[in-house]
């Protein structure tokens, strides 16, 4: 059952659990979904202004849980944007935070933020669903899975212009109370970092997908700490000088998000070579079978964003991706790969 705070009551500790589409559940009809997504991040990222990209992308979440009072609500950060359910008295509280953070994000970042808001009923007449399961990274951090099709139609519902959040006259400053993208960024130990999109097909059963995934998983779980990105060891800080003791590194690492399912499998990895290979191998066919649509990019760093919920001093929440635009380059490659397929479909 999903309760108040668009949770389940049951939070699962091995990821390869929430590949299972039984475990997820509905959220209701009359619930909000808020999407934000970076106007042209790729070309922000390739200038340089990763870290700004990823602090737009991230900044809906801190905004939305300073002024909810909570930050016990479904989320997924995207690298450059995010996406959030809210219940329906949520609608004003959502509405001035989406506003705020756009405001923000053009006149500090110079950077042009999409914003939209929709309720789930609005997704479920598409024929698409939002259904939400719950991932404990740690015992103090749990992130919220997305299934059913609905924040992938509503992305690109969005980007096509519909349920478009207009701009306020009057937008004040978003609380950004916690949120931080200060770590100098991570190099790979192993060879490469990966960002990785796996999207099933509209007529794709859920079960056949899980199952692709899960062989993708078990590659990537034989390496040593599952081809975790962050080190093991005590990295040095960033600009803020701040210093964290092995315990401490190992909780950041811990609560970190470097795998998350969002109507398809998102991951940032450190890779060899040969994992990458072993993936593309089973990658390629599924997808010229038509099962499947997928993104990969390789860079030489990760990059962490990193959230203090105010009401959990103790939570804190460490959101990754490519320094060299992860997501946004795999979501690039992903489209441009079906477009191939298209292209040698119809050439035959």
């Amino acid at each position: 059952m999903i309760n108040s705070h668009g949770q389940s009551h049951q939070a699962y500790d091995e990821f390869s659990l929430v590949l299972d589409p039984d475990v997820y559940e509905p959220l209701p009809d009359d619930w909000l979904i808020g999407i934000t997504d970076v106007v042209n991040s790729t070309t922000a990222i390739r200038s340089g202004r990763y870290e700004d990209v990823n602090y737009a992308g991230a900044s809906i979440i801190a905004a939305l849980g300073n002024a909810w009072g909570s930050f016990d609500f479904p989320f997924v950060f995207r690298g450059d944007g995010a996406a959030f359910a809210l219940p329906p008295q949520g609608m004003m509280v959502a509405t001035s935070a989406l506003r705020q953070v756009a405001d923000f994000a053009r006149a500090d970042l110079d950077l042009t933020l999409r914003i939209g808001l929709l309720t789930v009923r609005e997704i479920r007449t598409s024929g698409r669903d939002v259904r939400i399961a719950r991932y404990a990274a740690s015992e103090n951090a749990t992130y919220a899975m997305f299934a059913g099709g609905g924040l992938k139609w509503a992305e690109q519902q969005i980007k096509n212009g519909r349920y478009l959040v207009k701009p306020g006259r009057y937008a004040t400053k978003p609380d950004l109370t916690g949120l931080s993208c200060d770590w100098t960024p991570f190099p790979s130990q192993r060879g490469e970092i990966l960002s990785l999109l796996v999207e099933p097909n509209d007529h794709t059963r859920p079960e056949v997908f899980a199952a692709l995934a899960k062989r993708l998983l078990a590659i990537f779980d034989a390496a040593p700490r599952q081809s975790h990105p962050l080190p093991g060891d005590v990295p040095m800080s960033g600009d803020s000088g701040k210093q964290v003791d092995a315990k401490g590194w190992s909780e950041v690492a811990a609560n970190s998000d470097f795998r998350k399912f969002d109507d398809g499998l998102r991951l940032t990895l450190d890779c060899t070579p040969e994992q990458i290979d072993r993936v593309e191998a089973i990658l390629v066919p599924a997808r010229a079978r038509g099962k499947i649509k997928f993104g990969l990019h390789r860079q030489s760093h990760a990059l962490m964003t990193c959230l203090v919920p105010s009401d959990r001093p103790d939570s804190h929440l460490h959101f990754l991706d490519g320094m060299g635009g992860g997501y946004a380059r795999a979501a690039e490659k992903m489209e441009e790969g079906a477009l191939d397929d298209v292209v040698r479909h119809h050439g035959r």
